[in-house]
């Protein structure tokens, strides 16, 4: 399996960072990225994620992964979505607006084709539509005392790597939640804002290029990607 390591400068221009995982985001079905993403780069994320790209936006930011969080099933997206931009979203999937003041759903959700994890603070009516739009258990949680679960961590339907300073009952609970294996990791040189860092599904990943080779095979060993 091949992993591809990308310097977010390429799609985000003048931001110049590695983040890559903060303006794009995956599933198993489809990957949406920046609208201004060079058409090599676009062309990687499809190859490596076998999956189909769509150039997109969220209240016409750049900041996709960060607002918008995506399963096989639906899209949930920042309450600030517009309706043409709604409207982008590819048939077949449901989708909803995040109406709440934890409206950042890539941040705030971690989910995957088998179950959710998300901020504890989230709303009882957020949950249920969640469920509704994923169509997957879902429960409130946090990361090494983190509560926006989406950024400190990175699940596939093969395996997880999260913050490094995740705690045993964290580690217990994201395995019975999500039923695969946890490996503690960082990605971008020692950062542990995993969910920042990289796209990933169950078929291949994207990184930020100050990901080390160690890291890498962290990376490649904890979501199974061989």
């Amino acid at each position: 399996m091949s992993i591809e390591a990308i310097h977010l400068i390429s799609i985000a221009g003048h931001l110049g960072n590695p983040y890559i995982g903060v303006y794009c985001v995956a599933s198993n079905k489809h990957a949406f990225v920046p609208r201004d993403i060079e058409d090599s780069l676009f062309e990687a994320i499809e190859e490596s994620l076998e999956v189909k790209a769509l150039k997109f936006s969220v209240s016409s930011a750049t900041i996709i992964g960060a607002l918008t969080a995506m399963n096989s099933n639906g899209v949930v997206l920042s309450n600030f979505a517009s309706d043409d931009e709604i409207d982008l979203v590819p048939k077949g999937l449901e989708v909803a607006r995040m109406q709440e003041k934890f409206n950042a759903a890539g941040n705030n959700i971690l989910v995957t084709d088998k179950a959710a994890l998300v901020n504890p603070g989230v709303l009882g009516e957020t949950l249920k539509t969640l469920r509704d739009v994923f169509d997957v258990e879902v429960a409130r949680g946090t990361i090494a005392g983190v509560a926006t679960v989406g950024s400190v961590a990175l699940a596939t339907g093969k395996g997880i790597i999260c913050h490094p300073r995740a705690t045993e009952d964290n580690i217990a609970k994201l395995k019975d939640l999500f039923k695969v294996p946890v490996t503690l990791a960082t990605l971008n040189y020692g950062t542990p804002w995993l969910g920042a860092c990289a796209i990933a599904n169950d078929k291949g990943a994207v990184v930020g290029e100050k990901t080390t080779p160690i890291e890498m095979g962290k990376l490649e060993d904890g979501l199974h990607l061989y």
